[in-house]
Formats: structure tokens, sequence, C-alpha cells
């Protein structure tokens, strides 16, 4: 994992560099990711909505035809939740629990309003895993001292994928957990100058796998070398979009 590691910070310093010198691309960039993020995100998850549909429905404000409309609605409010994790990676105060819950309450606001941002309040399970997640009554103080860490940690690489894996293995909301906490973890990625990652639904057996060997074994290499080769493809991605701007 030592050389993927090294790639990234070579690939964020060339980042920086362009970075002055780029602002005409960064527009068109944070629109890609509008979709990507959105649609990949979702897709996780079971969305049916394409990578073409998606962008229909979060630019254009289409319906399409013979998608249910819980689809759409989980499209919409996961773009409204990246707005606010951008403007959240503009500040400078701590990212708190609070904001956790907003990101959720966003991403649920149309889809199941009655959810959003709510802790749950009944036991969950993760299908196909033996994980035995906290109990309802645990939320709160878990969530609370997630809080405070979260406050403290300095973002970076390793404090955004921590995060996600924190987050996931509370697990506090009845929907929308892995959702929320990919957004969390670009929020402390972007925060900290980086690409944010994009999992689509073809690496959703590996990130899984590698999610739930830490939470049962412990086992941080292979989930900590999954989202590190992640977050290079991003950086890539980035690179390939602003280089251009750097000529023009």
């Amino acid at each position: 994992m030592t050389d993927v590691r090294s790639r990234v910070e070579v690939k964020k310093a060339e980042l920086d560099r362009l970075r002055p010198l780029a602002r005409r691309g960064l527009a068109a960039l944070a629109a890609w990711y509008d979709v990507e993020l959105t649609y990949t995100s979702n897709a996780i998850e079971g969305n049916t909505l394409t990578r073409v549909e998606t962008a229909e429905v979060i630019e254009k404000g289409l319906t399409i035809g013979g998608k249910p409309l819980k689809d759409h609605l989980e499209a919409i409010g996961h773009k409204e939740a990246l707005r606010f994790v951008r403007d959240l990676a503009q500040r400078e105060d701590p990212v708190r629990e609070s904001d956790v819950r907003q990101i959720h309450a966003l991403i649920l606001m149309s889809a199941d309003p009655s959810e959003a941002g709510k802790y749950s309040d009944h036991d969950r399970v993760i299908k196909g895993s033996p994980l035995v997640l906290p109990s309802a009554w645990e939320l709160k103080p878990l969530m609370s001292d997630f809080g405070v860490w979260l406050s403290a940690v300095e973002p970076g690489p390793e404090a955004a994928f921590d995060a996600h894996a924190k987050l996931v293995t509370i697990h506090p909301f009845s929907d929308g957990n892995g959702r929320t906490a990919r957004l969390l973890m670009n929020l402390l990625l972007l925060r900290a100058g980086y690409a944010p990652v994009v999992i689509g639904p073809e690496h959703r057996i590996r990130y899984l796998d590698s999610l739930q060997a830490l939470q049962l074994h412990g086992h941080e290499e292979p989930y900590k070398q999954f989202l590190y080769e992640r977050l290079e493809s991003g950086l890539d991605e980035h690179l390939r979009r602003l280089h251009p701007d750097l000529e023009a």
C-alpha cells in the first residue's frame, strides 16, 4: 500500500500546482461530479437510474418513464446533500455531528422525509452480513462520541476513510447510511484539497468485502488499499480534466 499512497501524494501535489490556473475547468468538473457521485452512490444501494438518466433528472428536472419515483427523489436528494457538502468543505469550523445529520436529512428529505436526519428507533441489520449492529438505544451516545472525534480530526485521506468506516459501523440511520458515509468521507477529502472518491457499482463487491473484513476481523489493509486506489483514480480524473485548462 506504500506505493499507492506515494502516488497519491505526488498527484495531490500536482493538483495543488494546477489549481490557481485551472479555475475555468472547476465548474465543469463540479458538474461532472454532481452526476458521477450521485449516480454511483445511489447505484450501489440499488437505485435503477443509469448515469445518463441521473444527469437528466438532476440537471434538467426530467422524469424518466418506467423508473420508480423513489429513484428520482433519491437522485435529487443526493444532489442537494452534495451541494451542502461542498459548502461545508469551504468552511474552517470543525465538522460536527449535526452536519452528519444534515447530510442525511438532505439525502432522504424528498424520498423519505419521516426518517430524514433521524437516528433509528429500532434495531437494524445489513443484508448478507453477519455484523451485529449497535442497538437503537446505543446510537445517541455512540454518535455523540463520533461527533467529538470528527470535530477534532485533521482532514485528509486517513481521517476520511476512518470516518466512513466508523459511521457505517455505527449505522445510525434506518436507511441512507452508506450514502451519508461516502459524502462525509468526501467532505474530509475536499477540505484537505483532494479529489473526491467515486465508488461505482462495478466496485461494489470489493468495497463491501473489504469493509466487512475491517468490521468483522479488524483487517484494515484491504479496505485502505481499495480506497487509496479509488482516491488515486479521482486524482487522475482531476488532472486529466484540468491539464487542458492549464495549456489554454
